[in-house]
């Protein structure tokens, strides 16, 4: 049984805090500067090294600890953001994502409302994302948590968007904020005339229903170049920057250490 042996050593991590945060920054398009960060948990293990989350968060669900894991990432995601408010870094919004078993299995309204009690962290700091397949394994239930969630004041992303087989009929109703386009479509706009269609229709969509639109997985400055056209939001990708640790993070939002590259920069894209 998978969980016999992996249930124990997931557990110590988790007891220990082997799991740390790096994060990514969504940059807006229109100004280049750093709109939020998106909270991504990697395991630090002690002989393995840093560990990506495919190689642990499907084994978590499978072995019912999925919560307590979502719990220690959204904690420490919002105790960072709250020292270094603390501390004068002219801090954004963070991103934590929801598993759709912790959405669907867990309270996740009251998690969030004990957390930022905990820190002490205001709401407008901290952002939900979850994937456009986990809203629709149930969309009722979704759509009544979703409205309790914006209602502690919280944003809310549907990510990866585009392949998760969504009713529009339910789109609307989610009480949202942002909708991220797939990587996957990004990766391909420019080879395949279809991709490049799709992300037109999800940027043009989600302005009609008053959402920002997001771009992941940015690589190249064509693509960038790309989105500009039809209005995307905000952009997300290597091109940008990779998933950096807090202190390198810090240095980012201080703006001692810029961004790799500037959607508002020259014709290459380069600061």
């Amino acid at each position: 049984d998978v969980c016999s042996s992996d249930l124990h050593e997931l557990k110590g991590a988790i007891d220990r805090r082997e799991f740390v945060l790096h994060y990514q920054p969504l940059v807006h398009i229109e100004s280049g500067r750093v709109a939020s960060l998106e909270a991504l948990v990697r395991w630090n293990h002690p002989e393995r090294g840093l560990i990506f989350p495919d190689a642990f968060i499907g084994v978590a669900e499978e072995c019912g600890l999925i919560g307590d894991l979502g719990r220690a990432v959204l904690f420490e995601a919002c105790t960072q953001t709250r020292d270094w408010l603390d501390r004068g870094i002219p801090a954004v919004p963070v991103a934590v994502n929801f598993s759709a078993k912790q959405f669907q299995t867990g309270n996740p309204v009251d998690e969030v409302r004990e957390c930022l009690e905990a820190t002490g962290l205001s709401p407008e700091y901290l952002d939900i994302e979850l994937t456009e397949s986990a809203v629709m394994r149930d969309p009722a239930l979704a759509t009544e948590t979703l409205r309790r969630m914006r209602d502690l004041g919280l944003r809310v992303a549907i990510d990866d968007f585009g392949t998760g087989h969504s009713s529009l009929a339910y789109l609307k109703r989610f009480p949202i904020t942002k909708l991220k386009i797939d990587r996957a479509f990004v990766s391909a706009l420019m080879r395949d005339p279809k991709d490049a269609a799709i992300c037109r229709a999800i940027i043009s969509m989600a302005h009609n229903l008053q959402l920002k639109a997001v771009a992941e997985g940015v690589e190249e400055t064509r693509q960038l170049e790309f989105l500009r056209h039809p209005g995307c939001d905000e952009v997300q990708g290597y091109l940008f920057a990779r998933p950096q640790d807090a202190e390198k993070t810090e240095r980012l939002l201080a703006g001692t250490s810029p961004l790799e590259a500037s959607p508002v920069g020259d014709a290459t894209g380069r600061n």
